[in-house]
């Protein structure tokens, strides 16, 4: 670990899961900065935009920025900007709205159907709409490819279902923003002038986090709390590290 100077931090299942801050979370994120570390947080949250989810990450009692922090409604609104889209819908709810506000919205004809945690709009009528959307030539994007999720309590739905649905009812494949993909990784490692090797991910999902890291060429730890379940550890991908808790992280960089 001598070479680490950058941490990309998941958010829910790392630092705090279902309202709670782990035991320990805020002290190991101070203690990382105190050593030196740049850090990151990056979540698969759509219903947060960054400046929610840094609001929310302050008020638990992390120390963190606006700047330090990505969320996939960000995220996805930071690749459609360099896509420069003639209209868009947008299905999410909550402050990851507020990430698209820029662009023209077309409920009608968009060239880009967007997709997030829309819940309440989740129904036969907007699910058809979408539906015809795509028919007509619409492009789908999905913040982030998650099937389910515990992090608010009860097992529920999670983006990945809904565009899969819809993937599948349109004959087209969706694009998808959130970790796994490299898009999701590669948009905090702008922001850090530094190697891959020199930077370590954090989280709790082996699917998304650590399969993420791997691909694109960064070192990754697993705690092993929040959405971690042992059947992922198939041997498909490995992390490097592997802890029951977010204290034990400190090990790594104790001289």
């Amino acid at each position: 670990m001598d070479d680490i100077r950058a941490i990309i931090f998941d958010i829910d299942g790392v630092l705090e899961y279902q309202g709670r801050v782990y035991p320990g979370a805020i002290e190991v994120v101070n203690s990382l900065r105190e050593r030196g570390m740049i850090l990151r947080f990056l979540t698969n949250s759509t219903l947060k935009s960054r400046a929610s989810c840094s609001d929310k990450l302050k008020k638990a009692g992390f120390s963190v920025s606006d700047e330090e922090v990505f969320t996939a409604s960000f995220i996805t609104a930071m690749y459609l900007r360099e896509l420069n889209p003639r209209s868009i819908w947008v299905m999410v709810e909550r402050e990851g709205l507020d990430e698209f506000e820029d662009f023209l919205r077309d409920e009608e004809n968009p060239e880009y159907l967007v997709i997030g945690d829309n819940r309440s709009r989740f129904d036969f009528e907007h699910l058809n709409r979408a539906l015809r959307m795509l028919k007509r030539g619409a492009k789908l994007i999905g913040m982030q490819p998650e099937l389910i999720d515990s992090s608010m309590g009860e097992l529920e739905l999670n983006v990945g279902s809904w565009v899969g649905m819809l993937e599948r009812a349109a004959g087209i494949e969706a694009t998808y923003i959130g970790k796994p993909s490299r898009f999701a990784f590669e948009m905090p490692l702008k922001t850090l002038d530094l190697e891959r090797n020199q930077v370590l991910v954090v989280g709790d999902r082996v699917a998304t986090d650590i399969k993420g890291a791997k691909a694109i060429g960064m070192h990754c730890v697993l705690i092993r709390t929040g959405e971690f379940r042992e059947q992922e550890l198939d041997g498909s991908v490995e992390p490097d590290f592997a802890f029951d808790s977010i204290r034990e992280l400190l090990s790594l960089f104790m001289v």
